[in-house]
């Protein structure tokens, strides 16, 4: 170990592997969705290092963050709860945009015949050089009906079926353009009305937590008071242990942090589940305009943390865990459906042999498009040259035409038309068949 003492700061003395930090695992390190990390606010490197010779490859994630950025990012939030918690309102002041604008109020006879739906939308965002692809699934019609056993159903099939689109394009042949569209988080708002969670809610995450990272939400904080809220708080994380849900489980800081990370960090997991308040009003306080909601005893602040968990939420989900939920995704819940998936097609020929056609057929049709591609290919250099011998042919022509002088039209078209016929047998060997007709238009006029 003597030759792995002298190393700058900072770097690891051990090969263990690091605790999934959001800090650590990806190029969006180098950057923030509110702020970006200039070139230099970084450390100064220098070209050698405690007598060794400077090789280049600190340039490393340099190179992963310029890809990064230059491909940009995706990422899937899904929204589920009753209606009227305030998920369109808390979506929108999120992301600072408006994703609901087509949205129209539904009658009473409508709302009695509605049954849960899927809906999506997608919008892409840029801050700061930073294209974020954001698509949001919303479950209208989840909790609103009489009958509410199956009413989480359409959302595991959603979730399921993303995960089959994203099994069959990473197991097909063109893996170049992947397109992902799996949950990587799951918003679930509890109704501030109750006292604690409720049977739907107790039903939803059980269903739901080992395929999607469940974040519980308590929905309009502003209808209760601050000892209501913590106590709500206590009674729904103290239900959610004995009915054994499993939550998104935030990764353990590493020894290496800054103190100001780990008290983050600390205050992200004791504010489960965030009490939040959404709006889109902006209201003036004490000569300053923030979005709040006002109300006859006061004005309540969306992004004041004494009033609400709205700007720790936003930290979670945006700036520090996006990425850690998008890993999350892709090694638990989604290597989970793939091993029942593998299992399911060893323990069944059928389904194995099915995707084995299905690969075929997409192979067949890869080979049909490029075999179409080369005759297109042929028919355009054939184009090619028949131009190409119209072009000698009229330059031929002009040549003559040039070299007859000042002899009568009569005369140039006899002397044309005596060098066409002495020099018929290369022509007409050169020449296409439609051009060698001899009742065509233009044989007819040169005899003349």
């Amino acid at each position: 170990m003597s030759s792995f003492q002298a190393r700058s700061p900072g770097f690891r003395t051990s090969w263990t592997r690091p605790s999934p930090s959001p800090r650590h695992t990806s190029a969006v390190d180098r950057f923030e969705f509110g702020r970006r990390t200039s070139t230099s606010e970084r450390e100064p490197e220098s070209p050698k290092q405690s007598g060794r010779e400077y090789v280049g490859f600190a340039t490393l994630p340099d190179q992963v963050h310029r890809k990064s950025v230059k491909k940009g990012f995706e990422f899937t939030l899904m929204v589920v709860g009753e209606s009227g918690l305030g998920k369109s309102t808390l979506v929108n002041s999120l992301f600072l945009t408006d994703l609901y604008k087509e949205r129209k109020e539904l009658s009473a006879d409508e709302r009695i015949e509605r049954t849960v739906d899927i809906k999506r939308n997608s919008i892409d965002i840029e801050e700061q050089g930073v294209r974020l692809r954001l698509t949001v699934v919303d479950t209208p019609g989840f909790g609103d009906s009489v009958n509410c056993s199956n009413s989480w159903k359409p959302i595991i099939d959603y979730i399921e079926d993303q995960f089959a689109q994203y099994y069959e394009d990473e197991s097909g042949l063109n893996r170049k353009n992947i397109v992902d569209n799996r949950v990587h988080c799951c918003l679930y708002f509890i109704s501030p009305y109750g006292h604690g969670l409720r049977p739907i809610d107790v039903g939803f995450m059980q269903r739901l937590h080992d395929k999607v990272n469940i974040v519980p939400v308590l929905a309009k904080a502003d209808c209760l008071t601050p000892t209501e809220v913590r106590t709500l708080k206590e009674r729904v994380m103290r239900e959610i242990r004995e009915q054994d849900i499993n939550i998104y489980s935030f990764p353990d800081c590493d020894s290496d942090e800054d103190e100001d990370y780990k008290q983050q960090d600390k205050e992200l997991k004791a504010s489960v589940p965030f009490a939040v308040i959404g709006s889109n009003t902006v209201v003036e306080v004490g000569g300053k305009r923030v979005r709040g909601r006002l109300y006859p005893w006061g004005i309540t602040e969306v992004e004041n943390p004494k009033h609400c968990d709205f700007v720790k939420l936003r930290n979670m989900l945006i700036r520090t865990h996006m990425q850690d939920l998008k890993e999350v995704t892709r090694d638990l819940h989604y290597e989970n459906y793939r091993l029942r998936r593998i299992q399911d097609e060893t323990d069944n020929p059928d389904v194995k042999q099915e995707r084995l056609n299905s690969i075929r057929k997409d192979s067949f049709a890869t080979k049909e498009v490029s075999e179409k591609d080369r005759m297109l290919e042929e028919k355009e250099a054939e184009l090619r040259k028949m131009q190409d011998m119209l072009l000698k042919m009229q330059a031929e022509m002009a040549k003559q035409q040039g070299a007859s002088g000042s002899g009568s039209n009569m005369g140039s078209l006899a002397d044309l038309a005596t060098n066409n016929n002495a020099g018929s047998g290369d022509s007409e060997s050169n020449m296409p068949e439609e051009m060698s007709d001899p009742n065509d238009s233009r044989s007819s006029t040169v005899e003349v």
